[in-house]
């Protein structure tokens, strides 16, 4: 039973945290229409909503949130603190490490 309770945690944790996530980035997705022009609008728009796309799916959710954690450390200089690593890009590398981690375990229990 302790098994069960473990795994179904480590089903659930990171799909919280990418969803509490996706809801913060959403409040600034909006901003992109008062900032650019059509064409561009779109690109801004896609680029705050990608998460949304990855929270259902382990192995590309991980990989896409580690990109994105990536992203975050080189647009907001975030390697310069490490305190602001910790608060902006950690958050992010954190939920794509969960979510492969979760895959991997996954996939060598359908192997067996």
């Amino acid at each position: 039973m302790k098994k069960q309770k473990r795994n179904k945690l480590l089903y659930w944790i990171p799909r919280v945290l990418a969803i509490v996530f996706i809801l913060f980035l959403r409040m600034f997705a909006f901003d992109v229409f008062a900032e650019y022009e059509f064409p561009l609008v779109l690109g801004a728009l896609f680029m705050h909503l990608l998460p949304t796309f990855a929270w259902r799916r382990e192995n590309t959710g991980g990989w896409l949130f580690i990109i994105l954690g990536v992203g975050f450390t080189f647009f907001f200089e975030t390697y310069e603190s490490p305190v602001a690593f910790l608060l902006i890009s950690g958050p992010v590398f954190l939920i794509g490490i969960l979510f492969l981690w979760n895959y991997h375990r996954n996939l060598e229990k359908r192997i067996e």
